[in-house]
């Protein structure tokens, strides 16, 4: 069969932070279209955005939106992509998913493309995006584990608020200018919305992303436990995860800890691997203070690594420093990118 030029796509979300993401980077990577279809909550419906000289009206997304879509986007919620996407694969496009939904599905790979690309060919008709955090550390980590196996990854997060959605950020702000007034803070949002209590974020750290689970660990915790495993291919490595959010806008920093599999392991080892790794940046040289923090990674689409450093006690463990924009790679970008390996490789 020959393969098309051009294809037709849907995203799911277009308003949203991520969809607005997706539709620039598809622009920029000059992503071979035929026909964009933007999709909304009816609230937004109507609404019109350019794309490229085009101007394009949004449309409420339903199950008959995706007739003649090759490849739909979706990035509007668990319950909307639960609803939806099954629907999409109905009339024959191909699903890559930016919620939580199918993560763990058995059925469905889950894919860093820089990690587990070849998975993606193994999809009945829906393809899942990690959660964000779990999108860097494998990235950075995967390189490592071919060329001297991890058994063990302890990892502490430090989350930007932006992963909370739109208005988590402009409560920051506001909280901020109450602070700063001497007012007190208002918090309706985080740490998370649903959850009983609230407390402010300017200022302050949240040990809490998501709700707690009875294992004391909260689901954004557990995301990254079970994702790293299934995308690792690996269900004995031992993850251990604690999520923290901080009051900084864009791109989530990670402490880890990592155990290596074989002896006399030394960092130049580990930098050598880091500097040929696929979508990996390795800013590492202390005496020149040299290493990434969320500014200097915001917009970019690369996972940035420093701080590598041999544990003083155990001669198998290394400490990483891993950074990257939550928006870019840990969402819009991971997503298109899934959807170019599906074109390049034929295997829609």
């Amino acid at each position: 069969m020959t393969q098309k030029t051009a294809y037709n796509i849907a995203i799911v979300g277009a308003t949203g932070a991520v969809g607005q993401k997706i539709m620039q980077l598809l622009e920029e990577k000059n992503f071979p279209i035929n026909e964009l279809k933007l999709l909304s909550s009816k609230r937004s419906a109507g609404k019109k955005v350019l794309f490229g000289t085009k101007e394009i009206t949004i449309e409420e997304a339903k199950p008959e939106s995706f007739a003649g879509v090759d490849i739909a986007l979706f990035s509007a919620g668990g319950s909307v992509s639960k609803e939806l996407a099954p629907e999409a694969v109905k009339h024959g496009a191909v699903v890559v998913d930016n919620t939580s939904a199918y993560r763990m599905d058995e059925n469905v790979p889950l894919v860093v493309p820089e990690v587990n690309n070849e998975d993606i060919a193994n999809h009945k008709g829906i393809i899942a995006n990690p959660n964000c955090s779990t999108i860097q550390m494998v990235a950075a980590l995967k390189p490592i584990k071919d060329t001297f196996g991890i058994n063990r990854i302890i990892v502490s997060t430090y989350q930007a608020v932006s992963g909370a959605g739109a208005q988590a950020t402009e409560e920051l702000k506001a909280q901020a200018q109450q602070f700063l007034n001497g007012e007190e803070m208002e918090a309706n949002l985080l740490p998370v919305t649903g959850d009983k209590r609230h407390y402010p974020i300017a200022f302050n750290a949240l040990p809490q992303i998501d709700v707690f689970g009875e294992n004391g660990y909260t689901f954004e915790e557990m995301k990254m436990i079970n994702e790293t495993k299934k995308i690792m291919h690996d269900e004995k490595l031992s993850v251990a995860a604690t999520c923290v959010r901080l009051p900084f806008f864009t791109s989530h920093a990670e402490s880890v800890y990592i155990e290596v599999d074989k002896d006399d392991v030394t960092v130049a080892d580990l930098w050598k691997v880091l500097e040929t790794a696929d979508g990996v940046v390795l800013q590492d040289d202390p005496g020149a203070q040299l290493y990434p923090t969320p500014l200097s990674s915001a917009d970019k689409e690369d996972v940035f690594v420093g701080r590598v450093r041999k544990d003083l006690d155990n001669p198998r463990g290394f400490h990483l420093w891993v950074v990257s924009d939550n928006l870019l790679k840990g969402a819009a970008w991971n997503t298109v990118q899934i959807a170019q390996s599906l074109i390049k490789n034929n295997w829609l």
